[in-house]
């Protein structure tokens, strides 16, 4: 007998049929007939919770000049693609961001604690560009928003930008060939080229709970921490302010799970406010050796990395893992499981059954974990996920499980239900009310919201059409980039591209580089604009329908932002996928269709 054979001869049965009802009666319990609709819009009296508590505005004249490039968002999408055009030759770029810097997500969510959860060095964008090297394998967030500063300065980006200012209106000027743009700045000035990265993570949400507005202590969401109420600072120093403090955080998500346990050890009461348990997985985080990274920097290293991930998640499976994280763990385990079945039985169905097998097996290891950390047993049942690991973001913190062993720390489980009310004093959970100095939101950002409402203007294109009316009926593009009737307009995004969602940088990256080079093109042929014809976008749509369809996890999948919080898919989210032949595949298309510089589907004009 084996190692491995030895090792499953130990482990216990999983009774599948039992496992299943245990995810369905726990899905059950969450589900909500009001689904996006339960969360509130910041806005009117919930305004303060987006005000920016890191950079001061700083009173400008409005801008009434003409720029080549206008770009909406100052994140990833909107760096990446401001550098690649500076690449191409195209230095006049304008990017317009409602924060008060570079950084997107990422000058907003400075939370104690937060670090990206795919490695370094795949996750932060032009790392061979800008020669730095990730201090370790999971960055956290100070050293991902300078390295948004430092792609900033390096591309000359700060020259032109426009920030703390937001869209009001952008229209295609068809008499001029140009689009015009108005913000709340005053601003009315033009451009050649628009772009847009107005990503899901950037519009946070409060829970729709009774009496949200009637807290009397202090609140604030997770992406607008407030240091000075808590003390320390976004680099880890304590918090030292909440010593004396009872504080709840209501969400155990992605940023819950990091920010838990800087709370833990500070506060003097810490209640994690539950209805539904993250994964938490192991993460192993290590600081990266400079002597490791110098042998392995050689000229195309960070898009070979980037390959290399992405292959292990459309199951090509390389010989070598670069980046042996527990995203490529579980494709390797459904590799592994599925490459054990004989040449006969390698059919679809067995194949999903591989699949499923390997989930499951996963799962009880993350549940097995929580019972190896929690000393509180009846805190252990309650923080283990009863669902497949990719119904929801999958989370990796070795420092969370642990927080509950903290003697001020109190899981506060909701069974599901949520917080019952907010009351002045508190929050009531099944008719107990909890009191608290403080009640930090960590309940994430809009994603199933419509678009012109996570954008915050309505894009009006050729002959005035909306966006929201060209996009009524679910959207249409042509690699998920370019949109008919929205001439000399660029969206960078990851839905009908390669919809890559476990590493999204990589999507972006990719689409600033398929924009640059169409600019390139047109302005090389002496043109006005480029469009995607209709019938290319109609080939388009009609080839990404012929996939496996929009990923809505099983039907036994708890309630979240993945599956639009369980209920049925509207309509129009058919249409929100990617290439079918997964995202390996679209970037080695969509490479060579550059490549080919026919640009085809394409109208320059």
């Amino acid at each position: 007998m084996t190692t491995n054979d030895a090792k499953s001869a130990t482990k216990p049965a999983i009774d599948k049929k039992a496992l299943l009802a245990k995810y369905i009666a726990e899905r059950d319990k969450r589900l909500r007939a009001d689904g996006n609709a339960q969360y509130l819009q910041i806005a009117g009296r919930f305004a303060h919770y987006l005000e920016d508590p890191y950079t001061p505005r700083v009173e400008r004249a409005p801008k009434t000049d003409h720029v080549r490039f206008a770009f909406v968002g100052g994140g990833f999408a909107g760096l990446v693609t401001g550098a690649r055009l500076v690449e191409a030759g195209i230095d006049d770029v304008r990017i317009i961001e409602k924060g008060g810097d570079f950084g997107g997500t990422w000058y907003w969510n400075r939370y104690p604690g937060a670090q990206c959860d795919t490695a370094s060095m795949i996750y932060m964008p032009l790392l061979e560009e800008t020669g730095h090297v990730p201090t370790e394998k999971y960055a956290h967030a100070p050293e991902i928003l300078a390295q948004c500063q430092r792609i900033g300065r390096q591309y000359k980006l700060y020259d032109n930008a426009l920030f703390h200012t937001e869209i009001e209106e952008m229209s295609w000027d068809d008499e001029n060939a140009r689009w015009v743009i108005q913000t709340n700045r005053g601003d009315r000035f033009t451009a050649d080229f628009v772009g847009l990265g107005t990503g899901p993570l950037h519009v946070p949400k409060l829970p729709g709970i009774p009496g949200i507005e009637s807290f009397e202590g202090h609140s604030f969401h997770t992406s607008r921490w407030d240091y000075d109420y808590t003390g320390g600072d976004p680099k880890g120093a304590p918090l030292e302010k909440l010593a004396d403090k009872r504080v709840a955080i209501i969400g155990t998500g992605a940023t819950s799970v990091q920010c838990v346990p800087h709370l833990a050890r500070a506060c003097g009461t810490l209640y994690v406010v539950q209805r539904t348990p993250s994964s938490v997985d192991v993460r192993a985080n290590a600081p990266i050796d400079p002597e490791w990274f110098s042998s392995i920097a050689t000229p195309g290293w960070q898009l070979r990395w980037l390959e290399n991930f992405t292959d292990t998640q459309s199951g090509a499976m390389p010989e070598v893992d670069l980046v042996q994280d527990g995203w490529t763990d579980l494709s390797r385990r459904i590799r592994e499981k599925i490459m054990q079945l004989p040449p006969e039985e390698m059919t679809p169905q067995k194949m999903l059954a591989a699949f499923e097998d390997s989930d499951f097996e996963k799962m009880e290891e993350i549940r097995a974990r929580v019972d190896s950390i929690v000393k509180d047993s009846e805190a252990a049942q309650k923080l283990k996920a009863w669902y497949r690991q990719l119904c929801k973001r999958p989370c990796f913190h070795d420092a969370y499980l642990q927080a509950f062993n903290e003697p001020g720390t109190h899981l506060v489980d909701t069974d599901g239900k949520g917080v019952e009310r907010i009351t002045p004093k508190g929050f009531v959970v099944a008719g107990v009310e909890y009191e608290v100095d403080c009640i930090i939101y960590a309940s994430g950002f809009e994603v199933g919201t419509e678009y012109k409402r996570r954008a915050g203007f309505d894009l009006t294109g050729r002959g005035g059409l909306k966006l929201s009316e060209a996009w009524a009926d679910g959207m249409r593009s042509l690699h998920g980039i370019h949109v008919h009737g929205f001439p000399n307009a660029f969206f960078v995004q990851p839905t009908q591209g390669a919809n890559l969602i476990s590493n999204v940088p990589h999507n972006l990256t990719d689409s600033g580089r398929t924009i640059a080079l169409t600019v390139k093109e047109t302005l090389a042929r002496g043109c006005r604009e480029v469009e995607v014809t209709k019938e290319a976008q109609d080939s388009w749509v009609e080839l990404l329908l012929t996939g496996a369809g929009r990923m809505t996890g099983s039907p036994d999948c708890t309630p979240g932002y993945y599956n639009n919080e369980g209920l049925a898919p509207s309509p129009a989210a058919r249409l929100s996928v990617g290439y079918p032949a997964g995202a390996s595949a679209y970037f080695k298309y969509i490479d060579a269709w550059r490549r080919s510089g026919g640009f085809k589907g394409l109208a320059f004009r």
